[in-house]
């Protein structure tokens, strides 16, 4: 099983000691977003977890303690998604630099087949034209060539939630998407960067970008160093999307970042008081249990092919 932390939240930037601390427990308690009484327990150890994959726009706090990370000899994947866009878009996000600092360390650490850099989304505007995509893709490419084999770009998907905090927002035109896959992919192989797509209707390996997936067989089997079995099926969330089944740990409504395309976060009052009722001891990433939780045990296997070790 994979472990997903989180398309929901950024558990590395803002739970990284709660994290830890279920890690050091050995089991996690995630309530259904639809039917909160409903709580699902998954076993947070090696035999079972072949993978915590992580979705992040700072690993610094989680970076800080990668150490103890490790010890629990769970195979790591980051992805770090690094925008140009600004505090009008992105407000409570560090500063770009800092936040590319911090890849090319985890990096360093990790070895750069576990880690991946997510361009996404991908939104036009007045401000943020497609002239400013291409230069500041390439500028990011520069810093970041060295440390990463791997780019995951995306073009925003117009969702309620992202209509409603950024109404702003329009789709990315047919020809500006071509435009500039043709012209990120041309940097990309400038810089040694594979560029891929994730979940896009539209097909753009004609203009070099193939479809792809962001947590595919391939990335998995490299990150844990070992061979997955051939029948591991699709997470099929969204109707393009091609990656392995993951389980995710995190909680909508409880990301600080605000940023104003994301799809996760509904009303940024409701977020501040999520936030306050998070408990770094509690096995819930918000609050606790309550009277009338109904806790189920995940059925949990390894996906790791085990025959290949008989031989």
């Amino acid at each position: 099983m994979l472990i997903f932390a989180s398309g929901r939240t950024d558990i590395p930037a803002f739970y990284s000691e709660w994290l830890l601390n279920r890690l050091s427990a050995g089991f996690v308690d995630v309530r259904n977003p639809y039917y909160g009484e409903q709580v699902t327990r998954y076993r947070l150890t090696k035999d079972v977890v072949d993978c915590l994959v992580f979705c992040t726009k700072n690993p610094v706090p989680l970076l800080k303690n990668l150490d103890k990370l490790k010890s629990y000899g769970i195979p790591l994947y980051f992805f770090v998604t690094i925008t140009p866009y600004e505090k009008d878009v992105e407000p409570n996000v560090p500063d770009k630099n800092f936040v590319m600092d911090a890849f090319c360390e985890l990096s360093e650490k990790l070895g750069k087949e576990r880690v991946c850099w997510r361009y996404d989304p991908v939104f036009v505007d007045e401000k943020y034209s497609v002239s400013f995509h291409i230069r500041k893709f390439r500028e990011m490419c520069g810093k970041l060539k060295n440390f990463t084999n791997r780019c995951v770009i995306s073009f925003i998907d117009l969702y309620q939630k992202t209509k409603k905090n950024f109404p702003a927002v329009k789709e990315v035109s047919e020809n500006d998407q071509k435009f500039l896959a043709q012209a990120f992919s041309r940097i990309a192989f400038e810089n040694g960067i594979e560029i891929e797509s994730c979940a896009e209707k539209l097909d753009l390996s004609a203009y070099g970008v193939k479809a792809g997936c962001c947590v595919s067989k391939e990335i998995i089997e490299k990150a844990g160093d070992f061979r997955l079995i051939s029948k591991t099926g699709r997470q099929n969330l969204r109707k393009h999307c091609a990656c392995l089944p993951t389980r995710d740990i995190g909680a909508y409504n409880s990301c600080p970042h605000l940023c104003k395309y994301c799809y996760a976060n509904y009303d940024a009052r409701l977020v501040e008081k999520n936030y306050g009722l998070h408990n770094p001891d509690s096995n819930f990433l918000l609050g606790d249990s309550k009277e009338g939780d109904i806790i189920k045990p995940a059925s949990q296997k390894t996906l790791v092919d085990k025959l290949l070790y008989l031989f």
